[in-house]
């Protein structure tokens, strides 16, 4: 690293130095003549240079940017630097927006080593392409020189990687905006309680008039609503970083429209905005149909979002494979309906709200074709003062919401059903906690694991009394969904006492109105149980029927990586041998999501895997209950396919191949050992 002097320090020493320096240095150097004052000053001075000294730039680079105006969220700038002299492996280029963001408030860091590990360090200039997100502000990039002997090792990421030092600055671009005029963004569709409707929600810059045109014709969208608008403030957010500088960022204006009078099973088109604030182009969807024989639905949880950079919390790469895959499905529908489930821990921005806007920028592809439904995660509601959290919870409820206490997730999306619960503050009251709806041939419940669910509370009332009520000669299918898995075998102890309550006061509820399949998230993984009650397998389920109990499928993989290791054995925690239990009959660590399929017949579910977008495992469940593939449980029956027993038949094949080689082998060895016991050994090869 180059070290050189901004400024002459001998002109920054005031007089009483002097006369500190005079009545100091003459006992030193017994007043010698060698060493007159002026002189023992710049001696001083000399050796003082080192400690006064910074690294720095000889000259301040340049930072050029191409183009200097974007049009949308997702567009991508070209940044290039040049002039870096004498560059650090740390050296970091920050992103921020706000630009009059202060220098440890960035939004994203990126290490020019990394991005060009080819040029930078040789020549100290680079250049990288990066997409951004509209947060309805300009931006600003900065590059900063960072050493390694100045690592600040108490200044962590969420990894607990050290966050860059900031301390100093080389150069700064002008700023980059986005063009007005463009329509709104963030687009996303849900259903509402009436089966004739379709909410439609969106982000402006501003508050003012937003309108939905649709039609069932793409040139002449002759319908039009307006929709309604709120936002929220950053004193509506209940703890760090939330609330901080480091966290907070205008979160423009939500925008809420519905759709009506639509006909069942019909193709629309629409689009949002306004002829002030421009509109968007124009998407289309597939409206429900109360009568259709059939559901298709795109279910998991856990997903999160993905940035081109670093920031102060983990971001979820694979959530981009997610959103491709689910992407090839739905171009593959045609025009059946379907709806997208994504049960908790949404979009990780755990208090950081531009990943908020990173996240719905995602998932717009899919979510302005499909509704996309929710519910609540810890990583969105969870904080310390939260109105529920009994003595039990302690441990279960803390600090992963990052301080947003739900208000982003219960504005930013609005499901059907009026549930909600006070904060406690100022804040709005948290919203979209459970309801219900039917989609074809099944019935869907959605609860919130994160809120009160004991008896005597409305959502365990809501919960008792949907489930007694649903019409199975409508929907013989019931799937009940919820964020923190009542059954699982991850090497998880924290979430012990709310598996115990879960299980004593709701599993009776799945099992006595005979729930066909209960899906959670919140482990990064899946896995599926046989038929279970009480932790214990069906072998021919209750009253001589196989698959009267339901069948839990934890299907928390969709993004998020960060995953305890399954149970280990109880009499050795510490070596890596983690035995299946009989009770887990599936266990898979591939990123992916599940497809639902359901007929009057039958129901499948299907775990798809991001590497191959192919299909890892299947359950299927007749509408009498009777599980066909996969297992019905410790002692029952297992219904293999015909492939299963051609897999098998070759396998005994290969494996006499594989007995005749090695016998024939082994005759063939000791044969050559009797000749070679004639030779002399003359050298070996070293390993």
């Amino acid at each position: 690293t180059k070290h050189t002097l901004h400024f002459p320090l001998f002109l920054f020493f005031p007089p009483f130095l002097g006369n500190l320096l005079q009545n100091f240095a003459k006992p030193v150097f017994l007043c010698s003549p060698m060493f007159p004052t002026p002189i023992l000053l710049l001696i001083i001075i000399f050796i003082s240079i080192p400690f006064f000294t910074i690294p720095s730039n000889s000259s301040p680079i340049s930072i050029k940017l191409t183009p200097k105006t974007l049009s949308k969220s997702g567009d991508s700038v070209h940044i290039q630097w040049t002039g870096t002299n004498s560059p650090s492996k740390l050296d970091w280029l920050g992103i921020y927006s706000p630009p009059n963001s202060s220098h440890d408030n960035f939004i994203g860091y990126i290490y020019l080593s990394s991005s060009c590990p080819n040029t930078y360090i040789n020549s100290g200039s680079c250049s990288l392409t990066l997409p951004l997100i509209n947060l309805r502000s300009s931006y600003e990039f900065r590059v900063f020189r960072y050493t390694e002997n100045e690592v600040n090792t108490t200044n962590l990421d969420q990894d607990h990687n050290p966050l860059p030092g900031t301390s100093h600055l080389l150069g700064k671009s002008e700023e980059l905006s986005f063009e007005d005029g463009h329509g709104p963004e963030q687009i996303h569709l849900s259903f509402t309680t009436k089966e004739d409707e379709m909410r439609v929600m969106f982000i402006s810059s501003d508050g003012g008039e937003r309108y939905v045109k649709y039609g069932e014709k793409e040139g002449e969208l002759t319908e039009i609503v307006k929709s309604g608008v709120e936002r929220y403030e950053r004193e509506d957010m209940c703890d760090w970083p939330a609330n901080n500088d480091v966290g907070w960022r205008d979160p423009g204006f939500i925008h809420d429209g519905v759709m009506n009078n639509l006909k069942y099973g019909k193709r629309y088109y629409y689009k949002v905005g306004s002829n002030e604030g421009g509109w968007s182009v124009t998407h289309s969807f597939i409206s429900r149909d109360g009568n259709s024989d059939e559901t298709v639905a795109f279910l998991f949880g856990d997903m999160g979002t993905a940035t081109p950079y670093s920031t102060f919390s983990r971001t979820q790469e694979e959530s981009k494979s997610t959103i491709k895959w689910i992407l090839r499905d739905i171009n593959s529908l045609g025009d059946k309906p379907a709806f997208i489930s994504h049960i908790g821990d949404i979009s990780y921005a755990r208090g950081y709200s531009w990943l908020w806007d990173s996240f719905f920028s995602q998932i717009e592809p899919v979510a302005s074709k499909l509704p996309y439904h929710v519910c609540i995660g810890n990583h969105e509601y969870d904080w310390p003062l939260q109105p529920w959290k009994p003595n039990w919870a302690e441990k279960v409820y803390g600090k992963d919401g990052g301080g947003e206490c739900g208000v982003p997730y219960s504005l930013k999306f609005n499901m059907p059903g009026n549930s909600s619960i006070p904060t406690g503050t100022r804040a709005p009251a948290t919203r979209n906690l459970h309801y219900s709806f039917n989609s074809g041939v099944v019935h869907f419940v959605f609860m919130s694991t994160e809120t009160d669910f004991l008896p005597g509370s409305s959502q365990y009332n809501f919960i008792k009394h949907d489930l007694e009520n649903v019409d199975r000669k409508k929907t013989p299918f019931v799937v009940f969904q919820g964020h923190r898995p009542m059954y699982t075998t991850s090497n998880e102890a924290t979430d012990g006492p709310f598996r115990e309550r879960i299980l004593e006061h709701i599993e009776p509820l799945l099992v006595k109105n005979k729930v066909t399949l209960v899906l959670w998230g919140h482990v990064h993984r899946y896995e599926r149980f046989c038929p279970i009650m009480n932790n214990t397998c069906g072998s021919m389920g209750v009253n001589g029927q196989d698959g009267e109990l339901p069948i839990h499928i934890v299907i928390g993989m969709a993004g998020q990586d960060w995953q305890p290791i399954w149970e280990p054995r109880a009499d050795h925690p510490k070596d890596p041998i983690y035995p299946q239990p009989d009770r887990s009959l599936y266990r898979g660590g591939e990123f992916g999501y599940t497809r639902l399929l359901a007929t009057k017949e039958k129901l499948t579910l299907t775990y798809i895997g991001n590497h191959d977008g192919e299909p890892h495992d299947v359950v299927e469940i007749l509408v009498s209950g009777q599980l066909l593939n996969g297992s019905s449980g410790a002692g029952g029956v297992e219904v293999s396919s015909m492939v299963s027993w051609y897999v098998k038949g070759v396998s005994l094949l290969i494996l006499g191949v594989f007995v005749g080689y090695m016998i024939g082998f082994i005759s063939h060895a000791r044969k050559t050992s009797a000749l070679r016991a004639r030779w002399t050994l003359v050298k070996t090869e070293e390993s």
